[in-house]
């Protein structure tokens, strides 16, 4: 990978990542597109940490009350005290999910499921699934009901948005975008349901990122190139993807997903179109 790549990567990586289009999908597309190798499910993943500084940076306030709150929590005694240290542990109690089915379906997730024709699939049948989700709110809107903000999401809540999170791992369905559905189907407002998917986010991330960095390190240094191309790469996600985050959040305060689905379904449709005459190769 040369620089250029690596800051289109980086730039592709900080826009996708938060949007719910999928941002593994995009790293596949893109250099498939442009006659590049495919980076690799290692690439993502520490790129990811990129994004991940990200939502430290934008969310300081919230994890360092969060953080504060479940250590003061566990000295005292009483770990479930206050509503950061219970939201605390419900991050905690909701990453779980990831962890185990990542780990028992990594082969497949870094080899088999990178197909084009899994990407195109996840694209689509995500961007059904939140139309479904829209519609179940507008409807639950016009009935008088009231979406759930941060402080009245539960153990239910972040455990079953936690399982959700796993289907994640098929690239092409958008961690945000998965997390954001099944908010919306527990009732959260768009808002809190992207808030809260940014902060359960930040252990699976950072545990993905540091194990590939540790499995991939020899690899990296094994040339300066290589070692630039990857701090490139994540400083640019980085810095782009702080601005996904604000862009979002603000977006979804008055606006709902439509354009996202309406994005996904040509996507994928344009993959699959692809594939089938040839434009582009599955794997």
């Amino acid at each position: 990978m040369n620089l250029f790549e690596a800051v289109i990567l980086g730039i592709v990586q900080g826009l996708t990542e938060f949007l719910p289009i999928s941002s593994t999908a995009h790293l596949r597309i893109i250099p498939a597109l442009a006659g590049w190798k495919d980076p690799g499910a290692a690439f993502t993943a520490i790129v990811q940490i990129g994004t991940l500084a990200a939502v430290l940076i934008y969310f300081f306030r919230d994890i360092t009350a969060i953080v504060r709150e479940v250590v003061a929590g566990i000295v005292k005694g009483r770990p479930l005290g206050t509503q950061e240290a219970k939201m605390g542990w419900m991050i905690a109690a909701g990453t779980m999910p990831i962890v185990v089915f990542g780990l028992l379906f990594k082969t497949e997730i870094e080899t088999s499921l990178r197909s084009l024709y899994w990407i195109s699939g996840a694209l689509i049948g995500l961007a059904l699934l939140l139309t479904i989700a829209e519609k179940r709110m507008k409807n639950r809107l016009s009935q008088g009901a009231t979406m759930k903000s941060m402080e009245n999401i539960g153990w239910k809540d972040a455990l079953m948005i936690g399982l959700i999170q796993s289907i994640a791992l098929i690239p092409g369905s958008s961690r945000s975008g998965v997390t954001i559905t099944g908010g919306l189907f527990l009732n959260l407002s768009r808002e809190t349901a992207a808030r809260f998917s940014f902060l359960l986010s930040l252990p699976s991330v950072l545990a993905a990122g540091v194990f590939q960095l540790y499995k991939s390190w020899d690899m990296i240094i094994s040339s300066p190139d290589n070692l630039i191309a990857i701090i490139v790469a994540t400083i640019v996600s980085g810095v782009v993807g702080y601005a996904s985050i604000a862009f979002l959040l603000n977006y979804l305060k008055s606006h709902t997903t439509s354009v996202f689905i309406i994005y996904r379904l040509l996507l994928g449709s344009g993959i699959l179109i692809m594939l089938a005459s040839g434009m582009l190769p599955a794997t």
